[in-house]
């Protein structure tokens, strides 16, 4: 072939791949275009999705993961819609929550099955402060929910003690403590899973400047068995909905914050090697929506932070706080 009719050859190829390219691009920015608060949207696709038919079918799934931003009351409304739609189909869902310890499970079995315990007194039993800290009119709808329809719930956390213990010792000289022993954590695969430390790390970095590299170590560490022992409770739930006599006990429905469900890594993951009879697990993560930073939104979905994304209206306390 001629040369000069492959060089024209080759300009005709790069400028259909540069169109088809633009193309795509176009094709991506319309499509968050159409994002509006109050959608579902489909991380592989980026196309929302019919709510009510993606509220029916979460059904089928044994775990349910809603990551949440801290303190954004439309996402306790998102998790009570889930919940609602859970029992309309004749099931008895388990919910599981980050904000609290598990020396707190008993004063939360007392309060759900008791009309005695003032909320003051439960707050104190459930040590919610030094747990938790936060609002606790944040999360309560949840509390409520579960208490007047009978539902478990389930204190996710390993107790604040414990983790203060890792940061400040380190993992190796926390697992010498009785604290450790204590919570059943003897035996326990603490996994630095690659991927987990390719994400986990940086945003310790990037969200708490300015520490030593041994500061970081021992807050990763500290972050590894929260989200180790946040598995533990799960994992250890689903073997008792399995073997749970009545029937429509389930799924699991996973309250945390979204760095806790992103990527699958932190919590996700973790439960699915605990159950080596494999489940099925879905990870929603829940995000105010700033149309600003929908691209930077599109690329995470891209990446896989979670199976769909939740587009929701900013908390009380305005866009949520981002690490540099």
């Amino acid at each position: 072939m001629p040369s000069r009719l492959l060089t024209l050859l080759s300009c005709v190829l790069l400028m259909v791949g540069c169109q088809a390219k633009d193309h795509s691009l176009l094709a991506t920015n319309q499509l968050w275009n159409e994002w509006a608060v109050g959608q579902v949207v489909d991380a592989k696709t980026g196309l929302p999705v019919p709510m009510q038919v993606w509220l029916e079918g979460l059904v089928t799934y044994d775990v349910i993961y809603l990551g949440e931003e801290h303190h954004n009351r439309s996402h306790i409304d998102a998790a009570l819609t889930v919940l609602r739609s859970l029992m309309g189909q004749g099931r008895r869902p388990w919910l599981a929550m980050e904000m609290f310890g598990w020396d707190g499970q008993p004063a939360l079995d007392g309060y759900l099955s008791s009309t005695q315990s003032t909320r003051v007194e439960f707050l104190e039993q459930v040590a919610w402060k030094p747990n938790w800290g936060g609002a606790f009119e944040d999360y309560e709808p949840l509390v409520q929910f579960a208490k007047d329809q009978h539902l478990p719930l389930l204190a996710m956390n390993p107790p604040k003690s414990l983790i203060r213990q890792v940061v400040k010792q380190g993992l190796v000289q926390a697992k010498e403590q009785p604290e450790w022993r204590q919570w059943g954590m003897e035996g326990e695969a603490i996994v630095d899973a690659p991927a987990y430390r390719s994400r986990i790390l940086s945003q310790l970095q990037d969200c708490h400047g300015g520490g030593a590299p041994e500061d970081y170590q021992t807050m990763y560490e500290a972050s590894m068995v929260r989200d180790e022992g946040m598995a533990k409770t799960l994992a250890a739930a689903m073997k008792r909905v399995r073997v749970h006599a009545s029937p429509g006990q389930g799924p699991l429905l996973s309250y945390t914050g979204g760095g806790h469900v992103q990527y699958g890594v932190p919590v996700p993951d973790r439960v699915a090697r605990r159950v080596p009879e494999g489940l099925q697990q879905v990870t929603v993560y829940m995000a105010t929506f700033e149309r600003e930073r929908a691209a930077e939104l599109y690329q995470a979905m891209q990446q896989g932070i979670a199976d769909y994304v939740w587009l929701t209206p900013q908390g009380a306390q305005g866009p949520p706080r981002r690490c540099r």
